[in-house]
């Protein structure tokens, strides 16, 4: 997949990179001892990157964040409409801070991960939708 690397300017690059953490977080689930907070982080990070290359293909700005919803706030502020199905990208951002590390929570599901997974490949579907890239990425 590595075609040579792009300007981080360049929304293609970025939905690369989110297809590369959503590839992670699908096959991650065949590895033994891979731990599913692991593999819904890389499912946040898919939807976070494609996220930001939307908002490079508006030529909107973002912050370094991991806070999904206010990435897709920047997005609605930009003039386009986010479904309520990518809108629920906002609950994975817990998973790019409180369960990266060892800590009280309580441990992912199997059915958490696997919701996480389907929101994020939902999110990198929509967006490479709206930029109308091939499967040539």
């Amino acid at each position: 997949m590595n075609a040579g690397h792009r300007a981080p300017d360049d929304p293609c690059e970025w939905l690369r990179r989110a297809k590369s953490s959503l590839a992670k977080a699908q096959v991650g689930i065949n590895i033994p001892d891979v731990y599913l907070e692991d593999l819904c982080f890389d499912a946040q990070q898919a939807a976070e990157k494609a996220i930001k290359a939307l908002l490079i293909h508006l030529k909107q700005d973002f912050p370094y964040i991991h806070d999904l919803a206010a990435l897709l706030a920047r997005v609605e502020k930009a003039g386009l409409h986010v479904p309520d199905r990518i809108k629920k990208a906002a609950g994975l951002t817990d998973y790019a801070v409180a369960t990266r590390y060892p800590g009280a929570f309580e441990p992912v599901t199997k059915e958490e991960y696997e919701e996480a997974v389907s929101i994020a490949k939902e999110v990198v579907v929509w967006v490479e939708t709206i930029l109308g890239e091939d499967e040539s990425l």
